[in-house]
This record gives C-alpha cells, sequence and structure tokens, in this order.
C-alpha cells in the first residue's frame, strides 16, 4: 500500500470518477468495470500509467507507486482466477467466519485431534527431560 496521504481536495477530485467505487485519506477503491478495463487495454500493450490518465485519473495524486502495484496486483489476480480475479469480493466475504454451531461429531473431532495435540507434546516433553537428564551425567 502507498504511503501517500490523499488532501480533502484529492479525495474529491478522485470521488468523481466514474471508476471510484470509494476513496479515504489512505486509499481508493477502483469499480470492477475499470479493472476489467485496465486488463482489456493493458493486453493491447498499454502502460498503467497511459490506462490511468485515459480514463481521467491524475496519476501526479495517485502517485506512480499506487498505479504500479495496482496494476502488478490485477494482473496476477487476472492470471490466476481470469475475470473472476478482479472482482470486489469484500462485501461478501467480511474476514472472520461467524462461529456456526457444530454438529455433534464435528465437536467429537475436533476436541480429538486436540486430545492426540496434547499428547504429541507431553511426549515430547518427555523426551526433552530424559535428553536433560541425560545430559547432566556426562558433566
Amino acid at each position: 500500500m502507498s504511503k501517500k496521504v490523499f488532501s480533502e481536495k484529492e479525495i474529491k477530485i478522485l470521488a468523481s470518477n466514474k471508476f471510484v467505487k470509494s476513496v479515504s485519506e489512505k486509499g481508493i477503491t477502483y469499480s470492477d468495470e475499470f479493472k476489467r478495463l485496465f486488463i482489456t487495454e493493458h493486453e493491447k500493450r498499454k502502460l498503467p500509467r497511459q490506462i490511468f490518465e485515459e480514463n481521467g485519473f491524475d496519476v501526479e495524486i495517485l502517485g506512480q507507486e499506487r498505479v504500479r502495484s495496482a496494476a502488478k496486483r490485477w494482473r496476477a489476480a487476472y492470471k490466476k482466477q481470469g475475470i473472476s480475479g478482479l472482482t470486489d469480493t469484500r462485501k461478501e466475504s467480511p474476514g472472520r467466519p461467524r462461529d456456526k454451531e457444530l454438529s455433534l461429531e464435528e465437536k467429537y473431532k475436533r476436541l480429538e485431534a486436540q486430545n492426540n495435540l496434547l499428547k504429541a507434546e507431553n511426549e515430547l516433553l518427555k523426551k526433552l527431560e530424559m535428553m536433560e537428564k541425560g545430559m547432566g551425567k556426562k558433566k
């Protein structure tokens, strides 16, 4: 993420662009339409800066680093997932998953896994203790 902070005036200018979903002091969210347009134009061998400028963005306000990193991120997403990789999914998957009610079988499996982990930790601690005792005798 760019370290450049947008001023109130810059925020207003950026927000007036039809390809901007939202903008704050620290970040900008581009529309999915612009991301698709960017990829199409980039495949025609246009430079990222040129694509941004042709679509009403002032690269001096955005900063060259922000343009470069957005271009890199979108190209990678497109290469990995195609057009669907350019879609903003933040509303659909809001980060941390909600706690769902587990079935008895799922609860049992979790407890069993936790129990196995604790057993393995105990075995490891026993081995370390034995090794320490062995080292003490050699001195």
